[in-house]
């Protein structure tokens, strides 16, 4: 029976591998389902097929969008989106959709707000529930990257909530980091985190159109100054700061370009390289951290809440108690 069930996973495994390298739609939505599902058996099937499909992998260009609500990210995404199907190249979208911590759920809206781009053939659009993870970032999002070069998408764009963490998390697994400012940001450039502003390959003022463009302008320049000011990257690579009007099309081929122009200099000094295997190994600590800590949590929950009620009660400080925890859990 055991062997009878392990040929069955074997089976599974095969066909979803098949279906993805084929670029089946229907397949890769099903894979990426299961990818993210919790159930164990689920999970089982899918760690054999990423494995399975990781020679297919790593062929794509990784770009991350961020920016704070209102920047207009979804509706760049779509314009952006189809001026890069329109030079023959398959795109896969991901856009990271905030779940509700209280009811679990998450609107999904994504695909919906970019509905034009949704239709294209040479589009893929995925929205993804956060759920839990840290940092509004989904668990499986790395997964299903994977799956979607796998498929034969050229392009891999991930979209951030655009709050917190999220961009720290998308930065650690894209190859160009995109950072969307409103167009008028020059009076708020104080205001604007420096981590932020280093994690950016490349900086677009968005809503540059009509009155707007003077702002733009000034924005623009505004921005350029101040990454004078941050350390040169290793790669080699300067920050560029671009304007762009997804309502008149006007800035997108320059996003465009200069990502092409970010990939040359990158590749050519090898840093591209030394990223992509940066890139794994901290995948690799982070899952790894994540199944200690469920390991450990698991066997010791009566002795977590003894000490969960010595902090509520002011008895220990959070910090002295999480080391006096492991303290005991290492004994």
């Amino acid at each position: 029976m055991v062997i009878k069930t392990r040929l069955t996973k074997r089976a599974i495994v095969q066909k979803f591998a098949e279906g993805v390298i084929r670029g089946d739609r229907v397949v890769l939505s099903r894979a990426i389902t299961l990818i993210e599902s919790s159930r164990t058996n689920d999970r089982s099937i899918a760690e054999d097929l990423i494995e399975k499909l990781l020679p297919h992998t790593g062929k794509s260009v990784r770009i991350g969008v961020t920016g704070a609500p209102g920047a207009g990210k979804s509706t760049f995404i779509e314009v952006f989106g189809k001026y890069i199907t329109s030079v023959h190249k398959k795109l896969a979208v991901l856009a990271i959709d905030p779940s509700s911590q209280k009811t679990k759920g998450s609107i999904l809206g994504d695909k919906t707000r970019m509905e034009e781009l949704s239709r294209d053939p040479r589009a893929f659009i995925r929205p993804t529930p956060t759920g839990d993870s840290l940092g509004g970032v989904a668990h499986a999002t790395r997964e299903t990257m994977l799956l979607c070069e796998a498929a034969g998408y050229d392009v891999v764009l991930i979209e951030t909530v655009g709050v917190g963490q999220s961009e720290v998390a998308v930065r650690g697994m894209v190859d160009f980091f995109l950072l969307l400012m409103l167009a008028g940001a020059g009076d708020e450039l104080q205001g604007i985190k420096k981590g932020i502003m280093e994690m950016a390959d490349g900086i677009a003022i968005t809503k540059a159109d009509g009155e707007n463009v003077k702002k733009a302008t000034q924005a623009q320049a505004d921005f350029q100054h101040a990454l004078h000011w941050l350390q040169p990257a290793e790669s080699g690579w300067a920050p560029k700061v671009l304007t762009l009007s997804a309502l008149s099309h006007t800035g997108i081929m320059e996003i465009w370009k200069m990502i092409e122009e970010y990939e040359q200099c990158v590749r050519s000094s090898g840093s591209f390289d030394r990223q992509r295997r940066h890139q794994k190994i901290a995948w690799f600590h982070e899952s790894f951290d994540a199944l200690i800590k469920k390991k450990v949590l698991s066997k010791s929950k009566s002795t977590l809440a003894t000490f969960e009620k010595k902090v509520l009660a002011n008895l220990l400080s959070p910090d002295k108690a999480a080391k006096q925890l492991m303290k005991k859990l290492m004994d």
